[in-house]
């Protein structure tokens, strides 16, 4: 959350907003890191974790700005990326939400950025691993276009369209408002939109279903949407209850990939002690890496490099080398941060 925050700092220089976050009773430490790092933040403690949807409802109540964007802690967004948007939605009419392009913490593009209305054909041939009507590809991930379905990950939108159309369904604990949400706007006859022209790091996507309890409370929320959304038939209800099952039966935890790392390379602007007697002796640099060669791990200075700076050179090399992993040295912190796959929320390594 601390690199999330950090970032979104960044983002609001030049905006005049406020930020919000809301704590589902966490078990860790984060009410205090974010009371000691980010005194102006308004923090919402509650003592029981209502789920998803609750907590931004509560979170939403609580603010005051004519424009709503619902982030998620793992998230890393660039300088301008609320500005971008801000400017996107003054140039439409009729505007849903808006979503923009995600990226895993390896730079793999998460292609529920822009999704199409999950009929139950289309679910069923996504639960058999046929997911080609189930993205929006219509649009190229770096365009811009009118999609149905957006990621809770990141959504934008006006507050009153937010309070208009009913805020997040509450009966969804965790996964599935998000889709609720981009319906119901919809459904009110507004346009939701994809805009590829900003990326945001999502450090865990849902790419792939990861394992059966993923499995299992992604597709309990289809069938909350089903019920709601779609007029009720036992035929209906018992191809769904199948498909679902089946795919708890058969689903396995997908393998991680086996990292090996032969070189570090710390882009910076100054030499840090610490992290070297942690990574050995990274190789120290100054300027953007051109190539990048296999099994190499790059690491981005924020005291040095903007969001956005790390944003596009994992975007760029990730196309040149598929197996060059990221960590980011967030400004003013003793840890590095990141994610070797995309089935891992993050990886942090304190050098304290």
């Amino acid at each position: 959350m601390e690199l999330c925050l950090k970032s979104v700092q960044a983002a609001t220089v030049n905006i005049d907003s406020e930020i919000i976050v809301v704590d589902n009773n966490s078990e860790d430490d984060s009410c205090h890191m974010v009371k000691t790092l980010f005194p102006e933040v308004i923090l919402i403690e509650n003592k029981v974790n209502g789920g998803f949807s609750k907590g931004n409802n509560i979170g939403v109540s609580r603010a005051k700005g004519e424009y709503l964007c619902i982030l998620n802690p793992d998230t890393v967004v660039a300088e301008d990326t609320f500005i971008q948007l801000i400017n996107f939605s003054k140039t439409k009419t009729n505007l849903g939400i808006v979503g923009c392009k995600l990226i895993n913490g390896s730079g793999v593009f998460l292609p529920e950025s822009k999704r199409n209305i999950p009929y139950v054909s289309v679910a069923l041939k996504k639960i058999c691993g046929n997911s080609k009507g189930y993205y929006a590809n219509h649009v190229d991930q770096d365009d811009s276009g009118k999609v149905d379905i957006l990621v809770g990950a990141f959504m934008f939108l006006k507050r009153t369209i937010y309070n208009e159309i009913g805020g997040l369904d509450e009966d969804y604990f965790m996964y599935g408002e998000d889709i609720d949400l981009s319906y119901k706007a919809l459904q009110a006859n507004y346009d939701n939109y994809y805009y590829g022209k900003t990326t945001v790091i999502h450090y865990k996507g849902e790419s792939t279903l990861k394992d059966k309890n993923y499995a299992r409370r992604f597709f309990d929320a289809m069938q909350i949407f089903y019920k709601k959304h779609f007029k009720k038939n036992q035929l209906f209800d018992m191809v769904v209850w199948l498909g679902i099952k089946f795919f708890f039966v058969i689903q396995t935890v997908p393998k991680k990939r086996a990292k090996h790392v032969s070189k570090y390379i710390f882009i910076s602007d100054k030499e840090n002690l610490a992290l070297e007697k942690v990574l050995e002796k990274p190789l120290f640099l100054k300027n953007e890496i051109k190539t990048v060669e296999k099994e190499v791990e790059v690491i981005f200075d924020a005291n040095y490099l903007g969001f956005k700076d790390m944003i596009q050179m994992i975007e760029s090399t990730f196309s040149q080398n598929k197996s060059v992993t990221y960590k980011i040295l967030p400004n003013n912190s003793n840890f590095i941060i990141g994610s070797d796959n995309g089935l891992a929320r993050g990886e942090i390594i304190s050098f304290k």
